[in-house]
């Protein structure tokens, strides 16, 4: 395992970052233990949750019990990690309105829901509180003033945005800087893959610019970039979260993908991941491994170091998507 340095933090992170989304379906609270401890073999040192993963209804699936019967997935990976907490760098988030009218990024509700998270992932503090999407009722002021003061308490020790713009980004700076705040965002989680390179428009030059990272989510676009045979799955893409599955235009990209990672002697997963690693301020990609050999063939892939040639062979197939 490689690793890289987050942002400004001087912490040393796996390049891949073991996501928790679905955790209570796929995997099963019960399997999740042997996803958890594969990473930790492979050297995965860095693990991504937040307050609603696992337990609200976007990731319901026929067989499983409803969301209102499932642990949250704070509790299933806090369970896993018992025992090296201290061995892991842990993130979690809040601020997703979908389910509770009451969420956003107010002074109340963050504080109420660090306290809920840690007491879910059995610990005293979370070393990466992102603000899960940006809250147009409350000023950013705000927001960054409380997680000032839940650092200066040890609660966390980081603060980052998630799914926020990069006008947002580097509003957050100027506002940390002109409060004298104790800690800036550090990193900025986005949806960013072969198939999804908005983030390159705007928000990879800020990151660049001002020193953060950018941790990317979905890199594999819901598997379709690391194997093909995710088209014969009856749920696979958006749909694991609700969503529509793939398109025509992208199952094409894929196909090609397909068939220069055969050419080249590796795999969908390895060359996917390896080319967004090489892309500017990524410091860590979030994979949502839903078994344990899934999370090893992950994991391998930071690893692979494609050539300036294959890069631009990968690149050039969707980069009609940044024009």
């Amino acid at each position: 395992m490689k690793y890289s340095v987050l942002g400004p933090t001087g912490i040393r992170v796996s390049k891949i970052c073991l996501g928790s989304a679905t955790f209570g379906v796929a995997p099963t609270s019960q399997e999740a233990g042997s996803v958890v401890s594969a990473a930790l073999d492979a050297g995965v040192n860095f693990f991504d949750t937040a307050n609603v993963y696992g337990s609200t209804p976007i990731f319901d699936r026929a067989g499983h019990p409803p969301a209102a019967q499932r642990e949250s997935a704070e509790e299933i990976l806090g369970r896993a990690l018992a025992g090296r907490r201290d061995e892991v760098v842990l993130a979690t988030k809040s601020g997703e309105r979908r389910w509770d009218p009451d969420a956003g990024l107010s002074r109340r509700y963050i504080i109420g829901q660090v306290e809920q998270s840690l007491r879910r992932l059995c610990t005293d503090h979370v070393d990466v509180y992102y603000g899960h999407f940006p809250d147009p009722d409350t000023p950013l002021e705000q927001t960054l003033a409380v997680y000032d003061d839940l650092i200066r308490q040890g609660k966390i020790r980081y603060a980052a945005l998630s799914n926020h713009p990069a006008w947002q980004m580097t509003e957050a700076l100027w506002i940390a800087d002109d409060r004298r705040l104790v800690s800036a965002p550090v990193a900025a989680q986005v949806m960013y893959s072969l198939l999804d390179r908005s983030a390159e428009k705007e928000l990879a030059a800020a990151c660049t610019h001002f020193g953060l990272s950018i941790v990317p989510y979905a890199p594999l676009h819901g598997g379709l970039l690391a194997d093909l045979a995710v088209l014969d799955r009856e749920i696979a893409g958006g749909k694991r979260y609700g969503g529509p599955g793939f398109s025509e235009e992208e199952i094409s990209v894929a196909r090609e993908l397909d068939r220069l990672s055969r050419e080249w002697g590796l795999g969908m997963q390895q060359v996917s991941l390896a080319w967004l690693l090489s892309r500017p301020a990524v410091a860590s990609v979030i994979v949502g491994a839903e078994t344990a050999d899934e999370m090893r063939a992950n994991a391998r892939a930071a690893d692979i170091e494609l050539t300036a040639e294959q890069l631009d062979a990968v690149s050039a197939l969707t980069d009609h998507l940044t024009a």
